[in-house]
């Protein structure tokens, strides 16, 4: 982001009395800054200038779920104000209020996270705070006219990631897509799906969860999506990481009836579900990578994660059988 972005962003939001704009970490697909509105500290969220706002970077479909979240038992930021702008040229934006918490992703930052009995029910609370966002109807919240994406769509779009990379980087991909489409469960009820539910979009402070936030990719659709992703991203098997929690945290299948309880009924066929996600991770990382690599200074510890890939899909292959 330039000095002169951030300039103009200020200009922007200076009659709606938003001051002290300042870069914030994170947003990969939209640009996050820190500010003041009044004595009150926001967050705001900006589209791309220069691109369409469309899919990831669609910033006022995002203000949309959090808005009809509002009133509901998942905890949000509150909206406080959205800007359609003029794309592509003057980007759409919305501002939010700050949510106290912290933001790691225990089995796989480095960083320190709180006690591990602390970070242990961290990871409880967020069962149940899933369960509780799978339990929403998206009637309901108003939310009817979205499209319903249905499990095999999943595996369709992460197809069309991995047909983009070196096929080294994920040997056997065609193989795995290939078992998850033939064997793909019935479908459950329409929920709201997050997308990317794990701890390290969620915000949590030593009582529980504080907000659910990065809300780029939520859809309409079967909610074991989220729960698979959530639980391979709970299993310090996955990747394989040194963290100061590995050995520290849930068993998942602790997990899975925390989620069971929370919704008040079982939920079949999540072992296809964890195997979608496996299958995910390793397009979205073999993307990373292939990107990573094309940097006049690639990342060491982007490049490394090549090497996980092909476990992923040993995992995922693991899951179907």
């Amino acid at each position: 982001m330039t000095a002169e972005l951030l300039d103009e962003l200020s200009r922007r939001l200076a009659p709606q009395g938003v001051s002290e704009l300042r870069p914030l970490a994170g947003g990969a697909s939209s640009l996050t800054f820190a500010g003041e509105l009044g004595d009150r500290r926001v967050v705001v969220k900006v589209a791309p200038p220069g691109l369409p706002p469309v899919a990831h970077r669609d910033v006022l479909r995002q203000a949309r779920i959090v808005r009809a979240l509002s009133d509901s038992p998942v905890p949000v930021p509150a909206i406080l104000l959205d800007d359609p702008g003029e794309p592509p040229g003057v980007p759409p934006l919305f501002v939010m209020s700050f949510s106290e918490g912290v933001s790691v992703e225990p089995l796989f930052d480095a960083d320190e996270a709180g006690p591990a009995a602390i970070v242990a029910d961290r990871f409880r609370h967020a069962a149940r705070t899933m369960a509780a966002l799978h339990t929403l109807s998206p009637a309901e919240l108003g939310l009817a006219d979205e499209p319903v994406v249905a499990p095999v769509a999943e595996v369709d779009k992460w197809c069309r990631t991995l047909a983009t990379v070196d096929p080294d980087l994920a040997p056997g991909w065609r193989e795995v897509a290939d078992t998850l489409r033939e064997s793909t469960p019935p479908a459950m009820p329409p929920a709201i799906v997050h997308g990317d539910f794990r701890l390290g979009n969620l915000l949590a402070d030593d009582r529980g969860i504080t907000a659910v936030i990065d809300w780029e990719i939520w859809s309409i659709g079967d909610p074991r999506v989220d729960a698979g992703w959530f639980l391979i991203n709970s299993d310090p098997d996955t990747y394989d990481r040194t963290t100061p929690y590995r050995g520290t945290t849930p068993p998942v299948t602790e997990l899975i009836t925390h989620y069971q309880k929370a919704l008040a009924r079982e939920v079949s066929h999540l072992e296809w579900f964890q195997a979608l996600a496996c299958f995910k991770s390793t397009a979205t990382w073999s993307l990373i990578v292939k990107h990573n690599r094309r940097r006049a200074t690639p990342d060491p510890g982007l490049e490394a994660m090549a090497l996980r890939l092909p476990a992923l899909l040993t995992q995922a292959r693991g899951y179907l059988s």
